[in-house]
């Protein structure tokens, strides 16, 4: 679709573009019900190919429930189904040492054959625990910290890939492996986590930018959120290869030529000169950053970050043209970082001295989270953020007359007890925000920083004019605040207008 000047809106057509990148979409988080997932194993990978239309499929199992006879099933399964320039499927595990001995890292065998799993080649067992059907209810322990994870597959370090992430057991930073962990999981069903990616970069761990599904409905790909602690949409990882195979694929992954999106098939490169995103190089302070952003809802903002400092911004909205009559309330964020992590806001807003035009709400996952008309000014309104973002826009009749009250109440998941009737969270139990149009034209926004994980109410103004599905420009190094003689690691995110996010692999610069 276009929106370019010149071009009637709406006419569809195809660019064709000398030399352009392709990228492949992959979901290496995937489970079956080989262990806690639905469906089996076939089921779940020519779903991801045929269905969802992904490229790449990593195959994940919890390390501590597969059984010997099923894992060598799945993976004759994988490699029967991986076929280059097609589709390509790896094997993999989940390691699930709780947070204190590491936390949860996938690991991918990117080689083709019989992978290091379940036992090394003295016999010795690479789970980080056992506990299934044949264990006769005995938990057998097996490499336990992460570090005798990193002594498993340290000698072959291009045939494996360890990505750390978020999911019943945080990750802990503390460890790393620079030569297996080249990537980082920053966005799953469990959430979005740009605090966690910031946190590594701002550690010095050279890691790139992955999303996944983490899926365990057979609807790899992204997959809706369910119930329970699966609260967002799941993401998916865009691989800049230059083969499509095994081993261009697996180049690619560990060289960090990826960006991570919450499961649209959005597009984002970053790059200065010759260098691309993944590479560590010096570099030349007189030529500037280039970047690209591909999307389908209108980019609205985009953020360059220094490892967990943001240097560089730009806001679509105002360079559009602010609206006289059209406002935002945003609420995002989560209330901690581990499991049950959700802030589930509910509320109301009440508009007077405008009338309330329309309504129309953002980011919103599934019908549970929702806004309603509870009379002529006044609205309703239910949802959930695990790290994402959701909104209410509202068209006013003026914005300089209206006054914009939001009071909202903040909850955390019932796990005992009264789903009806859940607990507070204990630090923010209410939050209150309201706000002039005269004071909200005068400062753009307003907003309410709350004790959490970037846990936030916002109240903006926005523009009514079509926001850029095609995004591209420079920055220039000067003026970003780099130092000298040290290693900055810079990454792009961008959000679209309907809350859908984006991050870049870093640039690994020297100034």
């Amino acid at each position: 679709m276009n929106d370019e000047p010149g071009v009637a809106p709406g006419i569809a057509y195809v660019q064709s573009e000398e030399g352009a990148l392709r990228p492949l979409y992959a979901d290496l988080h995937v489970h079956s019900d080989d262990t806690v997932g639905t469906n089996d194993a076939t089921y779940n990978l020519t779903y991801g190919r045929d269905i969802a239309g992904l490229d790449v499929v990593g195959y994940t199992v919890n390390d501590f429930n597969i059984t010997e006879t099923n894992w060598d099933a799945a993976v004759k399964t994988i490699h029967e189904l991986n076929e280059p320039g097609r589709f390509v499927c790896y094997p993999g595990t989940e390691w699930c040492g709780n947070s204190a001995a590491g936390g949860d890292r996938n690991v991918v065998f990117l080689r083709d054959g019989k992978p290091r799993f379940p036992f090394d080649e003295q016999g010795r067992s690479l789970r980080s625990f056992e506990w299934n059907e044949t264990t006769a209810g005995a938990i057998r322990p097996g490499i336990w910290p992460v570090d005798r994870l990193y002594g498993a597959y340290t000698d072959d370090p291009e045939g494996h890939l360890l990505i750390p992430h978020v999911g019943g057991r945080r990750c802990i930073l503390d460890w790393n492996h620079p030569e297996l962990e080249r990537l980082i999981e920053i966005g799953s069903a469990w959430g979005q986590f740009h605090w966690l990616y910031v946190e590594a970069l701002a550690r010095g761990h050279r890691v790139g930018a992955s999303a996944a599904s983490d899926e365990h409905q057979g609807r790899c790909g992204g997959g809706a959120p369910a119930t329970g602690t699966f609260g967002a949409r799941g993401g998916l990882t865009g691989v800049i290869a230059d083969g499509f195979d095994r081993a261009g694929v697996g180049a690619a992954l560990r060289a960090r030529r990826t960006f991570a999106t919450t499961g649209e098939r959005s597009f984002a490169v970053l790059s200065q000169g010759k260098h691309f995103m993944g590479e560590v190089f010096d570099a030349e302070l007189n030529q500037p950053l280039s970047y690209r952003l591909l999307g389908h809802a209108g980019w609205e903002e985009v953020q360059l970050f220094d490892g967990d400092r943001m240097v560089w911004r730009r806001d679509l909205h105002a360079e559009a043209g602010l609206s006289e009559r059209s406002v935002r309330i945003r609420f995002g964020g989560a209330r901690i970082k581990d499991r049950y992590r959700a802030a589930y806001w509910s509320g109301e807003v009440a508009v007077t001295g405008a009338a309330l035009l329309d309504v129309r709400g953002i980011g919103f996952d599934h019908p549970e989270q929702s806004v309603w008309r509870t009379g002529l000014g006044t609205l309703g309104f239910r949802t959930a953020t695990h790290g994402d973002v959701d909104g209410i826009e509202l068209k006013l009749s003026d914005l300089r007359d209206a006054r914009i009250v939001v009071a909202a109440k903040l909850h955390g998941y019932s796990k005992i007890g009264d789903p009806l009737q859940p607990p507070p969270h204990v630090h923010a139990p209410e939050v209150f925000l309201e706000a002039c149009g005269s004071e909200l034209i005068a400062k753009g926004s307003i907003s309410v920083d709350l004790q959490g994980v970037e846990l936030r109410l916002l109240l903006e103004r926005v523009t009514d004019r079509p926001l850029p599905r095609d995004l591209s420009g420079e920055i220039p190094l000067p003026g970003l605040g780099l130092s000298h003689g040290r290693e900055h690691p810079l990454f792009l995110t961008a959000r679209q207008r309907d809350q859908s996010r984006i991050w870049t692999s870093p640039l690994f610069m020297t100034a």
